[in-house]
């Protein structure tokens, strides 16, 4: 395990350039440098909301105008923000074929505003919103915030097209995950503090496999001394474009 210096840069740039079978799996902290908070921080979403009032299945389906409360602010606040340059770099590093996917616990949408193609969503995406009878989709529109939750063509309420606790996890993108995982040769971590199943078993999947596990990370975490190769530690906005720039200089 190596930490973030310019060897461990080098040597990063070196297992990415060297392979067309990478995947990256991202958490809260790739967009944290973007102006959103984690969730689960001092200043996240749910030290104003509480989860099981806002954000659960059976919320929704009991009072939708309220549960709306909490998506149409998380929507005012996404509005404004902008990928960051570690969400650049992992659409350029796609780009040159070196990653193959991203998969991400994240709902901002930013992996796809930086231009990612191929993007596995475990929790869904807060552009758009869904109606739950009959699944159809339109995007997130906050001119209508105070007629209360957004009514559907089939008369049904709809709801963020994310998954609500009390909702499973789409089987797509488990198994599609899964698969990658365990057929990758470098798996890149990206503020993600492994704590958050099932996407904390995905670097293990893929050590078991056979791949390198480079970790981008501000601090420590159960990755890191277990089955870390080499941990860049500081900001993903610094460290991911040094290791695409250390690519392109080859």
């Amino acid at each position: 395990m190596k930490h973030g210096d310019q060897a461990s840069l080098r040597e990063a740039a070196a297992l990415l350039q060297g392979t067309l079978n990478g995947i990256a799996v991202t958490g809260a902290g790739i967009s944290v440098e973007s102006g959103i908070p984690d969730f689960r921080s001092a200043g996240g979403l749910w030290s104003r909301y509480n989860p099981a009032e806002y954000a659960t299945m059976e919320a929704f389906l009991y009072n939708p105008d309220k549960v709306w409360e909490m998506w149409y602010e998380l929507a005012d606040t996404l509005k404004d923000v902008s990928p960051n340059p570690a969400h650049f770099a992992l659409a350029r590093l796609e780009e040159l074929g070196h990653i193959k996917a991203v998969i991400t616990q994240n709902i901002d949408a930013l992996h796809h505003h930086a231009g990612s193609k191929t993007i596995i969503e475990y929790h869904g995406n807060a552009d758009t919103i869904v109606c739950p009878a009959c699944r159809r989709r339109r995007p997130m529109d906050l001119s209508q915030r105070a007629l209360g939750a957004p009514r559907c063509e089939c008369g049904g309420y709809m709801k963020p097209d994310v998954v609500l606790f009390g909702e499973v996890i789409p089987e797509y993108a488990m198994t599609t995950s899964e698969r990658l995982a365990r057929g990758c040769d470098v798996l890149l971590v990206i503020g993600t503090s492994a704590t958050v199943y099932p996407a904390a078993s995905l670097p293990y999947l893929a050590k078991e496999g056979g791949a390198k596990v480079i970790e981008c990370n501000t601090e420590e975490t159960a990755f890191t001394n277990t089955i870390t190769d080499i941990f860049l530690q500081g900001p993903a906005g610094e460290t991911l474009p040094e290791v695409v720039r250390l690519i392109e200089a080859q």
